[in-house]
């Protein structure tokens, strides 16, 4: 009897000391739990401090040492919270922006790293209002992918459309092809030879609306005389915080190019002059723009061309046909005749020099050809091409399904003789049964 009293003591005492190493054991994974809590947030401010204007990085921030190394360190941030974001959108957006802009920006992901900078008191709202990506990853909604929207003008003239549809028309004179509350474009297009209701862009307006915080009014004008490298009223910047700014992009052979960068909407514009006309190329976010057919007003870049200035392949050897008379207001002088005559082979030959791939680029350049002679036009498609390239992060197709084929006037009566041969024999078979 005496020996049976302290076994229920030492069943208690087992038992209590499981109760309390559950309860430690509980309480240390609560803690880990807590103490593991997603900090991506912390990792995308940090970069966005470190990054903005008014910590000395500036437009041609890809060739900054020290911004590649903010951008390492913000990959190492991510690296630091990838178990506690394991399921966090936030974070895998960051993850897959930051390999982007490896890319972009030519980092190496080996060198050296410092901490993020830490956010500035005196001017946060500038670093955020003034630089739209930085402002989008800021706010949290990285993780929807912000798309782009292209739309470029060449040639006489060939139009790519924000909805990335592919158009030719003749939209002679003064015509809008942007018009929203951040900025408007204007072109005016002029006849180039005689015989063709083919026109070029001969002056471009482009006017930056008012953004407080960001940027007064700014108006650049570009004509096939002046390409300049400054807005009108003589700066080649807007803001404060070089949120909107003119770069020389040199000359090359298809041409001399200006480059405009709005950085507080997310806006890249390629201006080129290619030979005795201008080409025009922007890359703009999608959430910038009103796609509704209610949005009033005509906007080529938008919209696309008005049915009755489109040109359409069968109106081009009718064109050759009808020589063009000058408008009011033009000298003789105006318009001239076709530098030289191409047939399909011999335009299909000279832009294959520049064009290897045929696209609506390329038949866009034989186009151009066939229809004024001009070999300066090839060029102005290969520059319209490599604008589309040098604008990321553009996903767009190179081709489009609304491709036109080309045929010269030859060629254009050979198949209509063949669908009339065609239709009379079907007739003929037809008739044939019917008497059986």
């Amino acid at each position: 009897m005496g020996r049976s009293g302290p076994q229920p003591s030492a069943k208690r005492r087992r038992l209590w000391d499981c109760v309390t190493l559950t309860m430690v054991a509980l309480s240390l994974l609560f803690r880990a739990a807590h103490c593991q809590q997603c900090r991506i947030q912390r990792c995308n401010t940090d970069y966005v401090a470190s990054t903005s204007p008014s910590s000395g990085l500036h437009e041609d921030a890809a060739l900054d040492l020290d911004y590649c190394i903010a951008l390492r360190a913000y990959a190492l941030c991510t690296q630091r919270q990838a178990r506690s974001c394991r399921g966090d959108l936030v974070y895998h957006s960051a993850v897959f922006r930051i390999k982007e802009l490896f890319s972009q920006h030519n980092c190496s992901s080996d060198g050296p790293t410092s901490s993020a900078k830490a956010a500035s008191t005196s001017r946060p709202a500038a670093s955020e209002l003034c630089n739209y990506e930085n402002r989008v990853l800021a706010s949290g909604s990285a993780g929807q992918q912000k798309k782009y929207a292209h739309c470029g003008l060449f040639g006489d003239p060939h139009l790519r459309t924000f909805r990335d549809e592919f158009q030719t028309c003749k939209v002679e004179g003064a015509w809008p092809l942007i018009d929203n509350r951040f900025l408007s474009v204007q072109v005016t297009n002029v006849p180039v030879v005689l015989g063709s209701s083919a026109t070029a862009t001969s002056k471009i307006t482009v006017i930056f609306k008012l953004y407080h915080g960001c940027t007064d009014q700014k108006v650049y004008q570009a004509t096939t005389e002046d390409l300049p490298l400054a807005f009108q009223d003589g700066t080649r910047s807007g803001g404060e915080s070089g949120s909107l700014t003119i770069l020389e992009r040199g000359v090359s052979g298809a041409g001399r190019q200006v480059k405009i960068q709005a950085r507080y909407i997310g806006t890249s514009i390629i201006i080129r002059r290619v030979g005795s006309y201008l080409t025009f190329a922007i890359r703009m976010p999608e959430d910038t723009l009103d796609f509704s057919e209610d949005n009033g007003g005509l906007q080529l870049c938008l919209h696309g061309c008005p049915r009755n200035e489109l040109i359409k392949e069968h109106t081009l050897g009718r064109q050759s046909q009808q020589p063009r008379l000058p408008g009011p207001g033009q000298g003789s002088n105006t318009l001239r005749p076709p530098h030289q005559i191409y047939t399909v082979e011999r335009a299909t030959a000279k832009c294959r020099e520049t064009l290897q791939v045929e696209d609506v680029y390329f038949q866009s350049c034989v186009f151009d050809l066939l229809t004024t002679g001009d070999p300066e036009f090839s060029m102005a498609a290969f520059g319209a091409l490599e604008d589309l390239k040098a604008l990321p992060p553009s996903k767009l197709k190179q081709n489009s399904p609304r491709t036109p084929r080309l045929y010269n006037q030859g060629v254009s009566h050979t198949l209509a003789a063949t669908a009339a041969n065609t239709h009379s024999l079907l007739t003929l078979l037809l008739l044939a049964l019917l008497l059986l």
